[in-house]
């Protein structure tokens, strides 16, 4: 049968743990590039899921996601991300320029500097969870609150501005439909907050985030006022949740597995190339997918022929599993060698954040291990809550002692 010829209904709710969705392991195995039809949005849409199948769509321009603006395009949640000007919507040459002059805020000297406050902050939130007394919920005491408060660090907030920005953000990213009107006044309030903190910055610089992208520059480019207001902005607010997640979904598989956890204690060296491979290995989103693209021109892909005009949904999910690319993909090893991922994305749209990501990741467990040796699931792995009421798989709490 021609590739594309059925149409499948995905719905993505699968959502047991860590576990690997089974209907995308069939498609991945069975059709890598299918037909899906989706709960949101008009007409059908491709799942690209091998793992060159992806890294040709996110990198080839006969794909474009600049294209997909305006259109009710088949989707998981009732309204599409496709506002007009984000970066994370613009294709290359557009984009490229705000990107080349973001990565200059990621050079090793400035993610050397933001170490240094990631470092300060894990080791309050560590003393808050050795204060608090075992057993105790590392979710509370370390997850949830290292990637707000490590990205008001690393910006240099002031204390007393912190609470109203994260109260924002909040309103943002949890407000839901019913919550429009709040979710665009919280956006109006942090875009007028960060123009006047970016203008301060500008003014005096000093040895934050938002001072290197205001001094960043690109031969005779740079960030002017408003792009620098809206990169904090984006910086601020994809920061949080994914690396929230990511932190204690990691914790739960190591600590679910305590042969890790101890190989790490005793090999700590180790650890960079062991979050790499837990990077590639979580299934972190539900879903699966997230921002389309539409082909701009006829492409053959894995003997489907997607036609110019077809939306073109990808899986890093999938591609992170796929066996043409890693070996046992479906085993946890962390003696891989250092693997390329695309849990942070790939190509022009590639997560701007990713090397704070890595950072605090490193930080956080590097820490974690030095000084709880000896933690370890409070319960047992199987009664541990999970979230199922959003796109992103962890748990919502992990009782933990020492």
């Amino acid at each position: 049968m021609e590739p594309g010829a059925t149409v499948r209904t995905c719905h993505f709710a699968f959502a047991d743990a860590l576990e690997f969705d089974p209907q995308l392991r069939h498609l991945m195995t069975e059709e890598p590039v299918s037909r899906i039809r989706m709960p949101y949005g008009e007409g059908d849409a491709w799942l690209v899921t091998g793992y060159e199948d992806v890294r040709t769509v996110t990198t080839d321009r006969r794909f474009s996601r600049d294209a997909v603006v305006g259109l009710d395009y088949p989707r998981m949640t009732p309204e599409p991300n496709n506002q007009a000007g984000p970066l994370n919507m613009m294709d290359p040459p557009a984009g490229s320029r705000l990107r080349r002059l973001i990565a200059k805020g990621f050079t090793p000297r400035c993610v050397d500097r933001m170490r240094e406050r990631a470092q300060r902050v894990v080791d309050g939130l560590l003393d808050g969870l050795e204060e608090s007394g075992s057993p105790a919920d590392l979710v509370r005491h370390m997850t949830s609150s290292l990637p707000m408060t490590t990205i008001c660090e690393v910006f240099d907030i002031p204390e007393e501005e912190r609470p109203r920005l994260c109260s924002h953000a909040r309103t943002m990213t949890h407000g839901g439909s019913a919550g429009r009107e709040d979710a665009k006044r919280s956006q109006d309030e942090l875009r007028a907050c960060f123009s006047e903190l970016a203008a301060r910055r500008r003014a005096d610089p000093g040895d934050d985030l938002i001072s290197a992208l205001a001094r960043a520059r690109d031969g005779d480019e740079f960030l002017d006022d408003r792009e620098l207001a809206a990169m904090a902005v984006l910086l601020f607010l994809t920061g949080q949740e994914p690396t929230s997640y990511e932190l204690v979904n990691i914790s739960y598989t190591l600590l679910s597995r305590p042969e890790l956890y101890a190989r790490l204690r005793e090999r700590p060296e180790t650890l960079p190339r062991a979050l790499e491979e837990l990077l590639r290995f979580i299934p972190f989103r539900k879903e699966g997918v997230g921002i389309p693209r539409v082909a701009m021109e006829d492409v053959v892909l894995s003997g489907a022929r997607i036609k110019a005009g077809d939306i073109v949904h990808v899986s890093y999910l999938t591609a992170n599993r796929d066996a043409n690319k890693f070996d046992r993909p479906d085993e946890l090893d962390l003696d891989r060698p250092k693997p390329a991922h695309m849990t942070f994305g790939w190509g022009s749209h590639h997560c701007l954040g990713a090397p704070l990501a890595a950072m605090e990741l490193q930080v956080a467990f590097g820490t974690l291990i030095k000084r709880f040796p000896g933690l370890r699931l409070a319960v047992p792995a199987e009664e541990v809550r999970w979230n199922t009421g959003s796109i992103w798989r962890h748990p919502v709490e992990l009782p933990v002692a020492w």
